[in-house]
């Protein structure tokens, strides 16, 4: 099994900037692939991005494309997204996946999962 744990969500004003990280155990993590999602209050559980295991593909949203960057530290057992220019309308529960098999775009593909840290935007 693999563990996961996000940190450094928090509130935010519009156009600032947060990095989260999720901190995995196990020996094997370096060979998963991570994801981050997010749900916001009402609505279904969302695609975020992606990285292989390698951290050579990445894969990332439109509503993300060139605010977010996703990376990894197989080293640190860690992953990172890097969030700038924040909107309101990115305010929601972030939450990072890990999956062996495939760096996938749905949270069906995903195995293990954090807790989820909270990321307020305000306008």
């Amino acid at each position: 099994q693999v563990q996961l744990v996000e940190s450094g969500g928090g509130l935010v004003q519009a156009g600032g900037s947060l990095r989260l990280s999720c901190a995995a155990s196990g020996r094997t993590f370096s060979r998963y692939a991570v994801g981050w999602f997010r749900q916001a209050p009402g609505k279904e559980r969302e695609f975020v991005a992606t990285i292989s295991w390698s951290g050579s593909s990445t894969y990332y949203a439109d509503s993300v494309k060139g605010r977010f960057t996703i990376s990894r530290d197989n080293a640190k057992n860690t992953g990172y997204l890097q969030m700038n220019s924040l909107k309101p309308e990115d305010t929601a529960v972030y939450y990072c996946a890990a999956d062996i098999t495939y760096y996938g775009r749905s949270p069906d593909e995903y195995d293990y999962w954090g807790q989820g840290t909270q990321v307020t935007v305000s306008s």
